[in-house]
């Protein structure tokens, strides 16, 4: 694995809280059992994996800014680079005992991403990107987008709105657009590995209308790297800015865009 210092040092992060994590998630498959339920022992694996990672990031890098899910944003004394961070993407499947989750590590500069780690403890699977470098996957798998060209034949992502969030009409509405037109959706619950996924050409496209910076930051550079594309649903739109995002292959990019769309 060649990388940059800053790479090396998120990889490093990211095993780390996947090792505390991968002790707790054991612990949380016998406590479904239980009528308390494991829902307090989560929030507070999450809580410590964030510990960890900050701990380790922070530490080597402490003029960095730093936006996590669980301690918010903190101004860095270098303003042109922070790190952007969700310990435990995919909480709700943590919580109910599936092993479909990761930690997700992003370097922002100058307001777009340069290095990333998505790791997925339960699989072994570490994909990581720089910008310029590619995508990866664990030590020497490069990464490419899918290289299907018939909608018909494509297999997207996405994330389906639930509680008190405000998209699931436009949601339902993007799901009878497209599912029609192609071979399957699937909802995983973990944003940053639909990302990872497309970007390792399991899927052909991934959208979400409501999603967190944390939960994206690292994907969209994966994606992009293994020669995808990446845009919000509006025309536009930053990814990151807007909290809504369309990732693909490039050859059906624009059929699954305009297909959402309803153009």
């Amino acid at each position: 694995m060649q990388g940059s210092a800053n790479l090396n040092l998120m990889i490093k992060a990211a095993r780390k809280a996947g090792r505390s994590l991968v002790k707790d998630f054991r612990e949380v498959e016998n406590l479904q059992v239980s009528a308390k339920g494991p829902g307090d022992f989560v929030t507070k694996a999450d809580r410590e994996a964030e510990r960890l990672i900050k701990e380790d990031l922070m530490g080597a890098r402490p003029s960095y800014g730093w936006l996590g899910e669980e301690t918010g944003e903190q101004a860095g004394e270098d303003p042109t680079r922070r790190w952007i961070v969700d310990p435990l993407d995919g909480t709700t499947n943590f919580l109910h005992g599936m092993p479909h989750w990761a930690v997700s590590i992003a370097l922002e500069h100058k307001g777009e991403i340069v290095s990333a780690v998505v790791h997925d403890p339960a699989k072994d699977e570490t994909f990581w990107a720089e910008k310029g470098a590619g995508a990866w996957l664990n030590d020497n798998r490069r990464l490419r987008v899918s290289g299907r060209r018939q909608m018909s034949e494509a297999i997207f992502a996405t994330g389906v709105p639930f509680g008190a969030k405000k998209t699931l009409p436009a949601t339902l509405q993007d799901l009878a657009r497209l599912m029609p037109a192609c071979a399957g959706v699937r909802r995983w619950g973990a944003a940053a590995l639909d990302l990872a996924y497309v970007a390792a050409g399991r899927y052909e496209g991934y959208w979400e209308r409501e999603i967190n910076a944390w939960d994206m930051a690292a994907g969209l550079l994966l994606v992009k790297e293994a020669g995808g594309m990446v845009s919000g649903l509006r025309e536009g739109q930053e990814p990151l800015e807007a909290g809504a995002v369309i990732a693909g292959n490039e050859a059906l990019f624009e059929s699954f865009r305009k297909t959402l769309r309803g153009e």
